[in-house]
């Protein structure tokens, strides 16, 4: 995604499988709150998933999509979760956003609570349990992402800094740091004086491209080379692995067979503020274990968001690290994945012991 996707409130999902949403019960799984609410025959009230209640039996609970319409089948709302209030934090926080986006500059705490009708201090626990942002790092985001597009349209950096919304160019170097992985200029000139050492390396499903620049890993790929290195990054100065490179290649390698062997290794990929949210979803995802577009979207308190979610799985530029292959179709089938499903059903597999 070249520009922060742009959320807004949308019809709730299809309720999920009855078994998956008694599944998320027993774990109380907050991803899950405002997708459905379970409904207890026995005590005439509805909870939502996270609810911290003792559990009833499973053949005392029934589930509905929406707190309406469990109210409409004659059960309400428990007093212990609030189900109710999910709905309405998650509205104040789309008001929040669609604030934060029409803003010229970053807007202050203090101002984009006060425009959602809540406290500051409260707001800003809020915001972030939602988004998995506080309110000043969505907006740096969504700042930085409108700097990379206007990168790529204005003939001057100059120019495309203060179109994004910077007061001055210091600000935008640091943000571009932190989102782009370089400054404006190299950015803007395909990697121009970024140094990217990269080498192929053997792992148990084929060879496997690993580069990085001086901050940490940039690109893990799948049957790629240095003409898809140097395609992504044309200006950049490749160079080849050296000690310390070969010894995280291996690391990266092993990944196939250990998920908990890159735990600590370096990275150097920026993205959206949406994105990062995401990715951070994606390697929450315990190993041998899947989770649906939905509830990655969910997780990240955007359940409306499904179809930008599986955009930003697609974004992923470092394979098996940011495990993206454990996200598959509410139905349980593949969906996709950059590097072939022949991959993808593979790593799946032996995540879980088979």
């Amino acid at each position: 995604m070249n520009q922060m996707t742009r959320l807004v409130p949308a019809p709730l999902p299809d309720l999920p499988d009855p078994d998956v949403c008694w599944a998320a019960f027993l774990r109380r799984d907050r991803a899950m709150d405002g997708l459905f609410v379970g409904c207890v025959a026995t005590t005439g009230i509805y909870c939502k998933p996270s609810c911290a209640a003792r559990h009833p039996r499973r053949e005392n609970m029934s589930f509905q999509p929406d707190p309406a319409a469990a109210r409409a089948a004659g059960f309400r709302a428990c007093l212990r979760c609030h189900p109710d209030a999910v709905g309405r934090d998650r509205l104040a926080v789309e008001k929040a956003i669609a604030f934060i986006e029409a803003a010229e500059e970053v807007p202050l705490l203090e101002t984009i609570a006060a425009h959602a009708g809540y406290a500051p201090h409260h707001f800003h626990r809020l915001f972030k349990r939602e988004t998995g942002l506080t309110p000043a790092a969505y907006a740096r985001g969504l700042r930085a992402a409108r700097l990379k597009d206007a990168l790529g349209r204005e003939g001057r950096v100059t120019d495309a800094i203060y179109e994004a919304g910077y007061n001055a160019p210091s600000r935008a170097y640091v943000d571009a740091s932190q989102h782009l992985g370089m400054t404006p200029s190299a950015w803007k000139d395909g990697g121009r004086g970024v140094s990217i050492r990269w080498r192929t390396v053997d792992s148990s499903l084929g060879a496997m491209l690993v580069a990085a620049t001086d901050k940490g890993l940039c690109r893990i790929s799948f049957g790629e080379g240095q003409a898809e290195l140097h395609a992504r990054f044309p200006q950049a100065d490749l160079q080849p692995a050296d000690a310390e490179l070969d010894a995280i290649a291996a690391r990266v390698a092993m990944l196939v067979d250990d998920p908990a062997a890159g735990a600590d290794l370096p990275t150097d990929v920026r993205g959206t503020a949406f994105q990062q949210a995401v990715w951070a979803a994606l390697r929450a995802i315990p190993p041998g274990e899947t989770r649906s577009y939905g509830e990655i979207a969910a997780a990240i308190g955007r359940p409306g968001a499904v179809r930008a979610a599986g955009t930003a799985c697609g974004d992923n530029n470092l394979a098996i690290l940011i495990p993206c292959h454990r996200v598959v179709r509410r139905d349980g089938s593949m969906g996709g994945y950059a590097w072939g499903l022949d991959k993808k059903q593979a790593l799946l597999a032996k995540e879980k012991g088979k």
